[in-house]
């Protein structure tokens, strides 16, 4: 798979921009804060509706506008799609297949299949488990478009139970038995049920990932920290002890797609903790309680590994997702954003070697001599000016192959 042209408008810094790419190598080389990482992010933002920088679509929309436009044609096994999406302010986003308009923006996934590695990436070793949830759904929804369906109703169901929750806890904190506190317990039952169910398929989904996903992962691991523990992934579930080991050990004999015997156990967890859920106004049972532990032998790496450790784990996760992915029969588009000036010979020479064996790989780099030489492609300069609209990012044409880059441009 590879992006053969990619447009946008309104983007970020970008008010206009549209290029041909090729297969193979493509590196963005710019100075810092010139819009280099909004190219990729767009791209990104194309294969999972979603950034990587921030969790909201408001920051995404250039400077006084209210849209931005992403678009790309992408090349699949020799077949064309056109896929692009409007974002608006305060609207519901829209999107188009082949120009033809999409129900909902996402039927665009799993056209563009892509794998970011960014210095942000270190955050899924040492920031919050909604980081690591994150990575798991999003890897999920870029194998399995379904599952985003599938995410989207548990949210739902999640922020109306929430919201009986605190109606209730609300009513007994002030002692009342008004009709809207015995309402919201009345009908906590069925919502219940519906999170259960949406939230069994869910967790079944992500167990079944982790077990395909881990072996690529410690292979990842082991490559490149060889003298390192072994690496391995445990995923940690609010659901206790009620889970068997074998659910969220994948060193074990994966079990079953068994959704019926979560939503029981899923059942009987919100059961037991009904009272403490009331009392609190917070749903305390759920995928979206959950985490995945990184282990460097027995320790976890958050808060025992080094930085090194940290860097090498990181990196291992995204190329365990790039080796799934490939094993599903498709390369995805590998996108590099600044990330060899972050790393030391070792894991720089192994991020290379994988990266060169991609349909398509892009990066982005402030320092031309961070790039190494296996992966010196196509070249596109980019820099920032000063309009009356205010700071934009502009691309530069690109540079013959036989012309090595030897400085930053801007």
């Amino acid at each position: 798979m590879y992006v053969r042209t990619f447009s946008l408008r309104d983007f970020r810094s970008w008010r206009t921009v549209s290029a041909d790419l090729s297969p193979g190598a493509t590196v963005f080389v710019g100075r810092n804060g010139h819009g280099k990482t909004n190219l990729l992010e767009a791209l990104g933002y194309l294969s999972t509706l979603s950034s990587h920088r921030v969790s909201s679509d408001a920051p995404l929309l250039r400077a006084g506008t209210s849209r931005a436009f992403a678009g790309a044609v992408v090349v699949n096994n020799g077949r064309e799609l056109g896929v692009d999406i409007e974002i608006n302010e305060g609207k519901q986003n829209r999107a188009r297949i082949n120009q033809s308009p999409a129900r909902r923006p996402r039927e665009i996934l799993g056209i563009l299949r892509t794998v970011l590695f960014a210095p942000e990436d270190l955050s899924l070793v040492r920031g919050d488990p909604g980081d690591r949830r994150r990575f798991l759904d999003e890897l999920l929804s870029t194998r399995f478009p379904r599952m985003s369906g599938v995410r989207a109703d548990y949210d739902k169901v999640l922020r109306q139970r929430s919201a009986l929750l605190k109606t209730a806890g609300g009513a007994l904190r002030r002692g009342s038995r008004s009709s809207d506190g015995a309402s919201a317990l009345a009908t906590l039952d069925v919502w219940d049920g519906h999170l259960a169910a949406h939230g069994a398929e869910l967790l079944a989904a992500r167990i079944a990932l982790l077990h395909e996903l881990a072996p690529h992962v410690a292979e990842a691991y082991r490559s490149i920290a060889p003298e390192s523990r072994p690496a391995s992934l445990r995923y940690r579930s609010s659901l206790g002890d009620a889970l068997p080991p074998e659910f969220s050990d994948p060193a074990r004999t994966p079990v079953p797609d068994d959704r019926e015997f979560l939503e029981t156990v899923f059942l009987h967890r919100l059961a037991e903790v009904r009272s403490r859920e009331v009392e609190r106004g917070v749903c305390l049972v759920g995928p979206h309680r959950d985490d995945l532990d990184l282990l460097l032998g027995d320790e976890p790496a958050k808060g025992y590994a080094s930085h090194g450790e940290s860097w090498s784990f990181a990196l291992s996760l995204r190329l365990g997702a790039f080796a799934l992915l490939r094993a599903d029969g498709t390369d995805p588009v590998l996108m590099l954003d600044d990330v060899f000036a972050e790393l030391d010979r070792r894991r720089r020479s192994a991020l290379a070697e994988v990266a060169a064996t991609a349909e398509q790989v892009l990066i982005t780099a402030a320092v031309p001599e961070d790039v190494p030489a296996e992966l010196n492609g196509a070249r596109f300069p980019v820099r920032a000016e000063d309009t009356e609209e205010g700071r934009i990012s502009v691309l530069g044409s690109i540079r013959p192959e036989t012309d090595p880059i030897t400085r930053e441009v801007g």
